[in-house]
């Protein structure tokens, strides 16, 4: 800070004030004299004829310190300030405890820019006359240039006691706080300067950089606009504009303004970092890379850079970039939770599991309650078929909340463990992780379907065959089912031998075990085209009593279920597949002649009807009805030869077997195994020709 002429003046009035009397008393009469023409000539700006009598003075007085005072403050007026030190310090020998002397050389050491010596004149001073408060102000002046920021606040603090309405000092202050980014403190002086006095406030930039990273960008705006205004090269005001309106969320003016100032410095790598976050929340992320890049190279042990630049790639799907950056960021904090959270993340996404959950281990080693990545643990450890761990992780997760989520993941991590003890023969098991996963809110027809096979396997038929059905009523489009179930019902073909009175045997006929159900079920969605029109209200009409139908069929209401689909049946009539499920109900129900009635009319409807067909073959073989039942098997053949993996070839030689035509059945059992993949229904059936052979 440069010195002010009119504070050093008062100080040496101040100095002449407090010891003239003492020294006029031992200054020789000559002296005197002498010294009042030195004040004329000093009066009249004849400083040359002053110093000239000043030193006559001392001459004949023989020294003197107030003589020495006088002359060393013409000195310093006309910028002689070795001159000055010189007499100055001729007072101090003479008077040592004249406090306003070392103020005096202070001020002197801070116009030559020596501020630690001018900090120590002051200080002397200080201890001299601690009274004086004013020094603190010179103290402060001179701890700021010396960038000692704390100490310079300090001073200023203390000098404001006392002064509070000097402005200099407070303005002093806040650039204080400023410099050592006490941006709180710093608002808050700059606040108080700019509200006393807003016509003379200069101050715009740092009261609004001030203002930004104390999270008051709305009014930081509107200061550094006017900074602006006022000095539109003002590029730190630019960033910060820049930076205030990111923070609003007025990203395209956030992005002109570091515009503004990166095409004048085109290498202020400072900002960089800045403005890609800025790219990056602009969807702009092949211009953001480019950024984080350039800042990463300028700054490589800033592991901000790498974080911000692997959360683009993360964003953009690009998760081996994403990982590469991270490790690089993890190298530089090794115990950074945080971004051992998103390396963990990003490998989960990449399917990753394996290594996902060393990271998942590692930060529930350090945050062992973190609920969040004790889901992502089991959804890896369930995705890599631990079902064990990952069932138990779930059971313990819902022991302390009550989500959603995490009980579809139960369900479907007891469901997978139910198909993977049904592939073990563990069949007891699985039925117990099924039916867990039902009372859980599992529906989809995949529990089903396993619940099914379980009990096959187990031999309880009837609950094989209610599960079959109801995995296809839920699933109709999964042909895998339907295509079991058909196998499942074709095994239960049995030949029936009768004897009659004379005691012969009669032609084998095919039957059905009464307690299962075998009609190939179908959806709601699955429609055959109506013949008449209608209008959107009665298919909406239609379309809302299949629905009720079908949800009474998954719930068992078998008779609303019937009365769902006639009153469906009563918009549309000519609606082959309700036509099926009804057929299908009462097949449930073992009424096996309406089943029948149900499933001719659908294929009255619809002659190309395959599931109809295929249905009412099974009905037929059901009442040993064999002629009928190989009609309609060759239907389904001659309409669809790849029907359920070639069930229809295989149905329609069991129908020929029990009629006695081996050759025909072998045949078809032939054809069958063309069409089918399934080794051990294939192994079977090779079976089965060897021994008609």
């Amino acid at each position: 800070m440069k010195i002010r002429k009119q504070l050093l003046t008062t100080i040496l009035v101040s100095a002449l004030a407090f010891s003239s009397q003492a020294v006029n008393a031992q200054m020789t009469p000559e002296a005197t004299a002498l010294y009042q023409e030195a004040c004329t000539a000093e009066h009249q700006q004849d400083l040359k004829d002053a110093i000239s009598k000043l030193e006559k003075a001392i001459e004949v007085s023989g020294g003197d310190a107030m003589l020495y005072t006088k002359l060393a403050g013409i000195y310093s007026e006309i910028d002689q300030y070795d001159k000055a030190l010189e007499n100055y310090k001729k007072v101090t020998e003479l008077n040592p405890d004249d406090a306003f002397v070392y103020i005096s050389i202070g001020s002197i050491y801070e116009n030559q820019g020596k501020y630690k010596e001018a900090l120590t004149a002051y200080n002397k001073a200080l201890d001299i006359f601690p009274e004086y408060k004013f020094n603190y102000y010179n103290i402060a002046n001179v701890q700021y240039q010396l960038r000692n920021y704390n100490e310079a606040i300090k001073d200023y603090n203390l000098f404001l006691d006392t002064y509070a309405q000097h402005a200099e000092a407070r303005e002093s202050l806040a650039a204080s706080y400023y410099a050592i980014k006490d941006y709180t403190n710093a608002s808050k002086q700059y606040q108080r300067i700019y509200e006393k006095n807003p016509e003379s406030f200069k101050n715009y930039s740092e009261y609004g950089i001030s203002l930004l990273n104390t999270d008051n960008s709305e009014k930081a705006v509107e200061m550094l606009e006017k900074a602006i205004e006022l000095d539109p090269d003002n590029n730190a005001a630019h960033l910060g504009l820049a930076q205030s309106y990111q923070d609003l969320g007025k990203n395209d003016m956030a992005y002109e303004q570091y515009q503004v100032v990166l095409q004048k410095i085109p290498n202020l790598n400072t900002v960089r970092l800045d403005y890609a976050n800025l790219l990056a929340d602009m969807n702009k992320n092949t211009e953001a890379i480019t950024q984080y890049n350039m800042y990463i190279k300028a700054f490589p042990n800033d592991i901000n850079g790498y974080k911000n630049l692997a959360a683009v790639y993360k964003e953009v799907g690009n998760y081996d970039k994403a990982i590469e950056n991270y490790l690089v960021a993890i190298q530089k904090d090794a115990d950074n939770i945080d971004l051992k959270k998103e390396i963990a993340n990003c490998y989960h996404n990449k399917k990753d599991y394996q290594t996902a959950l060393k990271y998942y281990n590692e930060i529930l080693a350090a945050q062992p309650d973190n609920l969040d990545i004790k889901s992502n643990k089991a959804i890896a450890l369930h995705a890599l078929k631990q079902y064990d761990e990952a069932i138990s992780l779930y059971q313990e997760l819902l022991t302390t909340k009550d989500d959603k989520t995490i009980k579809n993941n139960l369900n479907d991590a007891l469901v997978a463990r139910g198909h993977e003890l049904v592939d073990k023969g563990d069949n007891a098991k699985a039925i117990e992780d099924f039916k867990s996963a039902i009372k859980g809110g599992y529906s989809d027809g995949y529990v089903y379907y396993g619940l099914a096979k379980a009990y096959r396997a187990e031999g309880e038929n009837t609950k094989a065959s209610e599960n079959y059905e109801k995995a296809i009523s839920i699933n109709p489009d999964k042909t895998v089912y339907s295509a079991e179930y058909s196998d499942f019902i074709s095994s239960l073909y049995t030949p029936k031998v009768n004897i009659d009175n004379t005691g012969n045997k009669v032609l084998p006929t095919i039957s059905l075990s009464m307690d299962n159900n075998n009609e190939q079920n179908v959806s709601s969605t699955e429609k055959t085209p109506a013949v008449v029109k209608t209008s959107n209200v009665t298919i909406k009409q239609n379309e809302d009593f299949i629905a009720e139908g079908d949800k009474n069929y998954k719930a068992n209401n078998y008779d609303a279920a019937v009365k769902n689909y006639q009153d469906a049946l009563q918009l549309v009539p000519n609606d082959a597949v309700t036509l099926l499920k009804i057929g299908n109900i009462y097949k449930i129900k073992e009424d096996n002649t309406k089943a029948v009635n149900f499933y001719q009319k659908s294929i009255i409807v619809n002659p190309d009807y395959t599931d109809g067909w295929f249905n009412l073959g099974l009905a037929y073989a059901n009442e040993n009805n064999l002629i009928e039942s190989q009609k309609s098997f060759e239907k389904v053949i001659s309409l669809d030869p790849d029907y359920n993996f070639g069930y229809a070839y295989y149905a329609l030689g069991k129908a020929l077997e029990h009629q006695g035509k081996k050759a025909d059945a072998i045949k078809n059992y032939k054809l069958f195994i063309k069409h089918n993949n399934d080794k051990e229904m294939i192994n079977t059936v090779q079976a089965e020709i060897k021994q008609l052979q």
